[in-house]
């Protein structure tokens, strides 16, 4: 069935002509169409368009042109990724009527590559949450129990591939917002090291610490993904890649490092039985597992947070009721624009980071905070250098639980915020690391892993992660939602 197959699976098909691609975009719009009201993971398709630029790729294949393994495959993009002619809303009412003049770099070379976008997924606002339930458009369901949180902010996209509503999505990664929804909704992710994918035509959330990556049911759709997405762009000066990925594996045994600290207090037993059961998996396959004591574990939340909410403080400035976005029609003066068009526009979390982002980059704590901050930056980088000297990668748990009930933790930002304890630091440091489904609790919800590499290690991250899932199956299993 059409829908059981992977990425390069429909890709393959594709091209020897067993189904055609428009065949196959109508058949995923069609999909979407019906059964996408109980998760709401799509806030916008794309039909039209979408069935338009099927005929044309379907004909340049049957012309003999070699776009790429993927050409003619749907997927999806997270709705702050910039689209020409596709409203691009960040999930927020301050961006509801906006639709770029620009395509973003990813967007080009996914076209390029013979991929059909067809359609924008939700998200947490501005990608400002860690449960995707923080968006205009309201909460993305988990397709694995519809009374819980896909996760965020990436939720629309991990739960769009999960259900099998898309065969692969992108999302955006500042915190671990690709790794945690992948967890939680069993698929699989892969957060690329800072500077290897273009972030021209991505809005904003935290400069320093945004990085696109993949979503797909399996490592390989990831890869052959990310060959596509990955590689220079002037239009991006920290894009600092010299060359587009190319995954052909680096499979000898490798040494990878086990923070025991990470498998205390705070974290669910299911959870750790499941992530420790992956590391005995490595093991049998012939790498060797040590345990290490990961530092400043108390450092990491706050130190993220605190320079996440003052880059977006920063990046969101420019949302004033004037130039572009929402704008209140109450507003009689200048400073009601202001004030009007931003408490009506943003919800209640994107107010919530801008005030703390505003407060520690004020004159009177600049240094007590923000500046303490970068400082723990870099400590923070200076210690996983340290230990990829020892490792080849780590091994961690992605979140401390599975997916909890929707509306459990909105009122507590506090216990929300340290659902990201075991993702944050990766993106403080720049480095990449692949989530990867490996078990369930005892309710049935998925659990996952994260493999965590030196920067520009993604080689080694993709062989590991074969090497995982050609010996296990829950990258295959599809969910049976609940009412």
């Amino acid at each position: 069935m059409m829908f059981e197959q992977s990425a390069l699976e429909l890709a393959a098909a594709i091209k020897t002509k067993k189904l055609s691609v428009p065949e196959v975009v109508s058949a995923y719009i069609d999909s979407i169409e019906k059964n996408d009201s109980r998760l709401n993971a799509f806030l916008a398709l794309s039909k039209e368009s979408a069935l338009v630029r099927a005929k044309e790729i379907q004909s340049r294949l049957d012309k003999g042109e070699n776009l790429s393994p993927l050409a003619g495959v749907p997927i999806a993009l997270k709705d702050n990724i910039s689209t020409t002619g596709i409203a691009t809303t960040c999930a927020s009412k301050m961006l509801e009527d906006y639709t770029p003049v620009f395509n973003a770099a990813v967007v080009e070379k996914l076209e390029q590559a013979g991929m059909i976008i067809v359609g924008k997924t939700n998200l947490d606002e501005y990608a400002m949450g860690g449960s995707s339930e923080t968006g205009a458009s309201g909460a993305v369901h988990n397709p694995w129990d519809i009374a819980r949180v896909a996760g965020g902010s990436s939720g629309g996209s991990a739960a769009a591939v999960a259900a099998r509503e898309i065969p692969a999505a992108l999302g955006s990664d500042t915190g671990g917002s690709i790794r945690q929804p992948c967890a939680f909704c069993g698929v699989t992710g892969v957060k690329p090291t800072y500077g290897a994918v273009s972030r021209y035509g991505l809005i904003a959330y935290a400069s320093s610490l945004d990085q696109i990556g993949p979503i797909g049911q399996n490592i390989d759709d990831c890869a052959a993904l990310l060959e596509i997405i990955s590689g220079p762009d002037t239009r991006d000066s920290t894009c600092v890649i010299e060359k587009p990925f190319d995954f052909n594996g680096d499979s000898h045994p490798f040494k990878i490092g086990l923070p025991r600290n990470y498998f205390g207090s705070g974290i669910d037993d299911d959870v750790k039985t499941a992530v420790l059961a992956a590391a005995k998996e490595f093991e049998a396959a012939g790498a060797k597992i040590e345990e290490f004591e990961m530092p400043l574990m108390d450092y990491l939340i706050p130190t993220y947070y605190i320079i996440a909410c003052a880059e977006a403080s920063s990046n969101l400035s420019r949302y004033d009721g004037l130039k572009y976005g929402y704008r209140s029609a109450k507003a009689q003066s200048l400073s009601e624009v202001y004030r009007l068009s931003r408490s009506e526009g943003f919800g209640m979390e994107i107010k919530r980071r801008i005030m703390l982002g505003s407060f520690v980059l004020s004159s009177g704590y600049y240094d007590a905070y923000y500046k303490k901050a970068l400082q723990a930056r870099a400590l923070i980088k200076d210690a996983y250098n340290k230990l990829f000297t020892q490792f080849d990668m780590i091994l961690s748990p992605v979140a401390p639980t599975t997916a909890y009930k929707l509306g459990e933790n909105v009122g507590d930002p506090m216990k929300m915020y340290m659902g990201d304890i075991y993702t944050v630091s990766i993106n403080l440091a720049g480095l990449p690391a692949v989530a990867l489904p490996c078990g369930f609790d005892a309710a049935g919800l998925p659990v996952g892993f994260q493999l965590i590499g030196d920067a520009f290690s993604e080689n080694k991250l993709i062989a590991a992660a074969r090497a995982f899932q050609g010996r296990t199956p829950y990258h295959t299993k599809r969910p049976g939602a609940k009412t």
